[in-house]
């Protein structure tokens, strides 16, 4: 484990190790939910050839954002793609922001959502999750220079940026006396870290690496050991008849290598073993 002070190269040392031992990674609580690919309301398959309408953030690297062209690049996005061609099913991306995503599905205006969007107990009771695709967890970044924030117990009462509608947020609000700010992207609540108007960001950690080893946001580090253990899923409307198809080509692009693949494009590392269900949360 590492201690106060990580610096950025021994937390990603740390982080990868994490992930090649499937201890521990990281958006955006979670629990013993069944994310249920045997369930009769979803016995129903999607058709070969249909088009799926999934939305996406881009603000959110290295998961998804914009490329030098302008397209939409990220793991989740070839995560996606994988998925679809292995269903026989053409995906359609549109941009929404993270926090419409949940009431787009409910309103069937989108057919699944891939946003690392952390499968919790409080979500599943609206919309439905595929089985896990990607391990991870929370970090916490604070500025290069601050030497009080070491830990979760650290940031009582402190000023505290995350954002909105993910697991960081939460669990900024369930700090003692801390002042939450949330922002519509993880950057925009990074830059205003760097900016000093507060005091530290809680934020998915491949997330808060990526920024900082980038350098788009200067000055930052990441303190303490991970605060959560989460898994993301891609979200899907309650009862979806697509679900089957799409748990049904996460296996299969798992157990043929393709998902090791687009892992280590991404995060040069091996992926970690994942669970077919999202097990209780640690955090």
């Amino acid at each position: 484990m590492f201690q106060q002070k990580v610096t950025r190269l021994r937390f990603l040392k740390y982080f990868l190790t994490a992930l090649g031992t499937a201890v521990i990674l990281s958006a955006c609580d979670n629990s013993g939910t069944n994310t249920g690919s045997s369930s009769k309301d979803n016995s129903q398959t999607a058709t070969a050839g249909k088009t799926i309408k999934v939305a996406t953030e881009p603000t959110f690297p290295p998961f998804e954002f914009k490329g030098t062209g302008n397209e939409i690049v990220g793991f989740d996005i070839d995560l996606i793609k994988a998925v679809g061609k292995a269903a026989g099913m053409t995906v359609e991306f549109q941009n929404l922001p993270f926090d419409g995503m949940i009431p787009a599905l409910q309103a069937n205006t989108v057919d699944a959502a891939v946003s690392a969007m952390t499968i919790t107990p409080e979500r599943a009771q609206t919309i439905s999750f595929s089985r896990p695709y990607f391990k991870a967890g929370l970090a916490i970044a604070v500025r290069q220079d601050n030497t009080t924030i070491a830990n979760l117990d650290s940031l009582k009462g402190k000023k505290i940026a995350a954002q909105i509608g993910t697991t960081g947020a939460k669990k900024a609000k369930s700090i003692s006396d801390a002042q939450v700010r949330e922002f519509d992207s993880a950057p925009l609540a990074l830059q205003e870290l760097a900016n000093g108007n507060v005091d530290a960001v809680i934020n998915d950690a491949p997330v808060t690496l990526e920024a900082i080893k980038s350098g788009n946001i200067k000055g930052l580090k990441v303190v303490g050991q991970l605060i959560t253990e989460e898994y993301y899923g891609i979200a899907l409307p309650k009862n979806s008849p697509n679900l089957n198809a799409i748990n049904t080509a996460l296996a299969k692009i798992i157990s043929d290598g393709t998902y090791a693949q687009i892992y280590k494009k991404w995060f040069n590392a091996e992926p970690p073993q994942l669970p077919e269900t999202a097990p209780a949360s640690t955090s």
